[in-house]
């Protein structure tokens, strides 16, 4: 396995990060990008909220995109998102953070906390309790933000 450095995981967050944009930005939902990377660096798949159905979640775009050879190698890759992954959700019965779960994603890289504005987040937390190695660049939240303006702060 491949060492994963601090410069290529913010080059990889800040990616996923920009995948936000893509988002069409509503009242009832955040904005967020997700990449999957291997252990070597190279993407296995991309997404962002709404990419192919209104209530898709970034992470969830992402795992939907991967094809037979990219989930073989989930046990080594890691999963950048913007937010951090939800552990509660209105609009489907599984979550990002029981995907990330049941993939066998080993580590994930976030920048924003989720902000209490539709649930009551606990993503990370879940995730480390589960044996996931979790990151967090909160130097790198504003940017993550910067694409959910429509929310307000």
């Amino acid at each position: 396995m491949t060492t994963v450095n601090a410069a290529d995981d913010r080059r990889n967050l800040e990616e996923a990060i920009a995948l936000a944009s893509n988002c069409t930005p509503k009242p009832t939902s955040f904005c967020v990008g997700a990449t999957i990377v291997d252990a070597d660096g190279v993407v296995l798949a991309t997404g962002y909220s709404g990419q192919n159905d209104l209530h898709e979640h970034a992470e969830e775009a992402a795992l939907n995109a991967l094809d037979d050879a990219g989930r073989a190698r989930l046990t080594n890759a890691t999963l950048y998102t913007s937010l951090e992954p939800c552990s509660k959700r209105a609009s489907r019965p599984i979550t990002c953070t029981e995907h990330i779960l049941r993939a066998g994603i080993p580590r994930v890289v976030f920048a924003l906390s989720e902000p209490d504005l539709f649930v009551d987040c606990v993503g990370a937390e879940t995730l480390r309790a589960a044996g996931v190695d979790v990151i967090q660049f909160e130097d790198l939240a504003d940017a993550a933000w910067s694409a959910n303006q429509h929310l307000g702060r």
